[in-house]
C-alpha cells in the first residue's frame, strides 16, 4: 500500500468570517500521519489544535463532537501517552494572523479502525493547556475556548 492522502479546507462560519486554511493529511505506509499547510485569520497566538470526533458542520463547528478519543483517554498534549488520539496542542498564529502547521502524529491515522476521515480538524480561539492547567475542562478540551474554525477530513485525489 502506498500512501494515503486527505485534506481538510478550514473556514471560520459566522463568527470569524476571515478565518480560513487548508490541511494536508499525508500518511505512508509504516509511518506518521504528517498534517501540513496555513490557516490564516486568527488572532496572534497559541490556538488549541484538535481531531474531533464528528465530520459534522450542519451547526457550524458545534456539531463536531468532542475530541477524537477511540481508547477513552484524559485530555492531554500529543507527546503524552495517555491524551485523547485528537489532542494535536496548539498552533501558533503570528502578528499577521498566519499559523503554519505541522504535525507528525502515530495516532491519527487515515486508514483503519481509528481512522480520521470524515472527522474534523478544530481550531480554538485559546491555547490548549495541554490538560496540566488545572481548570475543571482541563482533562476534557485543554481548557481551549470556542470553536472558530474547522474543516471536514476527506480523501483527497491522486491526480
Amino acid at each position: 500500500m502506498g500512501s494515503v492522502k486527505a485534506v481538510a479546507v478550514i473556514s471560520g462560519g459566522d463568527k470569524c468570517p476571515l478565518l480560513r486554511g487548508a490541511l494536508q493529511f499525508v500518511q505512508g505506509p509504516q509511518g506518521p500521519t504528517h498534517v501540513r499547510g496555513k490557516i490564516s485569520g486568527l488572532s496572534p497566538g497559541l490556538h488549541g489544535f484538535h481531531i474531533h470526533a464528528l465530520g459534522d458542520t450542519s451547526n457550524g463547528c458545534n456539531s463536531t463532537g468532542p475530541h477524537f478519543n477511540p481508547l477513552n483517554k484524559a485530555h492531554g498534549a500529543p507527546s503524552d501517552k495517555d491524551r485523547h488520539a485528537g489532542d494535536l496542542g496548539n498552533v501558533t498564529a503570528g502578528p499577521d494572523g498566519v499559523a503554519e502547521v505541522s504535525v507528525d502524529d502515530w495516532q491519527i491515522p487515515l486508514s483503519g479502525p481509528h481512522s480520521i476521515l470524515g472527522r474534523a480538524v478544530v481550531v480554538h480561539a485559546d491555547p490548549d493547556d495541554l490538560g496540566k492547567g488545572g481548570h475543571e475542562l482541563s482533562k476534557s478540551t485543554g481548557n481551549a475556548g470556542a470553536r472558530v474554525g474547522c474543516g471536514i477530513i476527506g480523501l483527497q485525489s491522486s491526480v
